[in-house]
């Protein structure tokens, strides 16, 4: 397979006030299971991933740990609801030299520590028709 590229679209995160009770939402309505929680401190958020029994696209949920974290900041804004989607791609430092050749506008020019023992990058809204998108290269070992 050819380095840096998409694999697939890992999860959807889905920004909360109250993570527990939405859990129970998604796990009750829609039969998902909470397959780790995480405390992500330098984003100053609490997530949750869900999935579905087959192993599919997973739903993240992201709860403010304080009125500083940025989703705290996106609920003010913006409300409940869809924050970024998220593709798993095999070489993020790949991707993003990719991206950057291309001219893409990026917020994060090089991969930090993410959830879910994961490398990720965010491209900018603006440079995908207003839809935030993370890449995640995950369970890479340092």
């Amino acid at each position: 397979m050819e380095k840096g590229i998409l694999e697939n679209l890992y999860h959807v995160a889905i920004a909360v006030k109250d993570l527990s009770a939405v859990e129970e939402v998604y796990k009750t309505a829609l039969g998902l299971r909470v397959e780790h929680r995480e405390v992500v401190e330098d984003q100053g958020v609490n997530t949750s991933m869900l999935v579905p029994e087959d192993g599919g696209t997973a739903i993240e949920l992201l709860e403010p740990m304080d009125e500083n974290s940025p989703i705290s900041k996106f609920l003010d804004k913006r409300g409940e609801g869809i924050h970024h989607i998220c593709f798993k791609v095999d070489d993020i430092e790949a991707v993003l030299e990719r991206l950057k050749k291309q001219g893409v506008r990026l917020i994060d020019e090089s991969p930090r520590p993410g959830a879910y023992n994961s490398r990720v990058a965010f491209i900018h809204p603006k440079a995908m028709n207003g839809v935030l998108v993370e890449l995640a290269e995950v369970n890479k070992a340092d």
